[in-house]
């Protein structure tokens, strides 16, 4: 009886395990795939209706109008997708996927390191590949991301992945891309629970907390051409800001701040610099285009951080910047900013009704966070010799009524798109139509 017990234990606990498991990665492409008769979405603003993709051992091959060309095609697997649309995967740029699943449950939560100044700590070796969360972005067409630390004054390292592997090894497309700073705030609100005055008011330290990071930056110029005989992780990590190996994240809102850290960063001679947020860039938009600063644009589905602000300012951030060709892509960071990562799809198509074209909106989402995290030679856009990384929709995939994905591919492998909530979705819709 004490035998049979245990028997039944192992089988209840291995039930349960398989039941919350993440779907198996996809194996490696083997054979030939050519995709025929869709609409095809560049990523670089080109469209071409009638497409043919052609990509082998994860490789594009063939991006071209079908109309121009002959192909042999026997030997392939041949998709048919008339009527249907190619996209290039997106990219969601700062982000916590895989570092928290549970927000409620410390144990499930990576995101912060204790103290101030962590540019040594790596977010990459925290990622967890087997977080439903991660896995549900596939279905909408998010098929990779910058796994970015938060807290601090320097949070730490990001790393790029792709999300469709077996471990953080597995996943890695771009380690240790670049080091994410949180410019001090010229202006606050008081702490309401505090029973203070929720109104703006004016950072009197600020003088004091940017005058700390300088003389941050001085300590770890100082060691880097010193002779290093203590080595100093912290200080050691912050080596590539100024060969040019890895990009400064700089997390700031306020005109007075991206000021102020634009003019920090070419003081000490940073050589790759984004500013992350940017609520008021477009009001320095001529000096970020003159110092050649890209912006990770705080998420389009916001309210207006001040009272005299447009209501719909959010909304139309993104065309105010992309017209004074300021090179601008989307984050998702925020209140429940997991789970909203699924929506970048969705926000960007927000910014099609404020102003930008459809091709435009894609490319808040495609080539130019590919740009700015510095994988463009490989992703971002369906171009030959790229990677087969992309999906087939029914229709727009920036409107959350026809992003339906039929197929998706990650270096050209077919991944499932079942998830915890494509499961739940059957379960419930047999559910109905029993009833009915």
């Amino acid at each position: 009886m004490k035998t049979l017990n245990i028997k039944l234990l192992f089988f209840a606990l291995l039930s349960f395990s398989l039941s919350i498991a993440q779907q198996t990665p996809a194996p490696k492409q083997s054979k030939t795939i050519a995709i025929t008769g869709a609409t095809a979405h560049i990523g670089n603003g080109t469209v071409i209706e009638n497409s043919i993709i052609i990509f082998e051992d994860g490789t594009l091959k063939t991006v071209t109008d079908m109309t121009l060309v002959k192909m042999d095609l026997s030997g392939m697997e041949v998709m048919a997708a008339n009527g249907k649309h190619v996209y290039p995967g997106f990219i969601v740029p700062n982000s916590t996927l895989g570092l928290v699943e549970i927000s409620a449950v410390r144990a499930t939560d990576d995101a912060s390191e204790i103290g101030s100044w962590n540019p040594h700590i790596r977010s990459l070796i925290a990622y967890n590949t087997e977080s439903k969360i991660v896995e549900s972005m596939r279905p909408n067409g998010v098929l990779l991301g910058q796994i970015t630390p938060r807290g601090g004054r320097i949070s730490g390292t990001s790393s790029i992945v792709q999300f469709d592997a077996w471990n953080w090894e597995d996943a890695v497309v771009k380690e240790d891309d670049g080091i994410h700073m949180n410019w001090p705030n010229s202006f606050s609100r008081g702490r309401w629970w505090l029973g203070e005055d929720p109104a703006m008011k004016v950072n009197d330290k600020y003088d004091e907390q940017v005058i700390e990071i300088r003389d941050y930056f001085n300590a770890t110029k100082t060691y880097i051409v010193g002779d290093k005989s203590a080595t100093h992780l912290p200080y050691e990590a912050t080596n590539g800001l100024f060969n040019g190996s890895k990009t400064l994240y700089i997390h700031v809102d306020d005109e007075k701040g991206i000021t102020d850290a634009i003019n920090f960063s070419n003081a000490n001679k940073v050589s790759k610099m984004v500013i992350v947020g940017g609520y008021e860039a477009h009001k320095v938009a001529d000096m970020l285009t003159r110092n050649n600063i890209a912006v990770l644009l705080q998420r389009v589905h916001s309210r207006p951080n001040l009272t005299d602000d447009d209501y719909d300012m959010p909304f139309k951030l993104a065309k105010l910047l992309t017209d004074k060709g300021v090179t601008v892509a989307l984050e998702t960071s925020g209140q429940m900013e997991r789970m909203n990562s699924r929506n970048l799809p969705f926000y960007a198509g927000t910014t099609v009704a404020y102003g930008l074209t459809k091709e435009q909106a894609l490319q808040l989402i495609t080539q130019n966070p590919a740009k700015i995290l510095g994988i463009d030679d490989t992703y971002g856009t369906l171009e030959v010799g790229k990677s087969a990384t992309l999906f087939i929709s029914e229709g727009d995939a920036l409107d959350m009524r026809t992003n339906i994905l039929t197929h998706a591919f990650i270096d050209g492998r077919l991944l499932s798109l079942e998830t915890h909530q494509t499961e739940l979705w059957k379960r419930y819709s047999k559910k109905l139509e029993t009833e009915n």
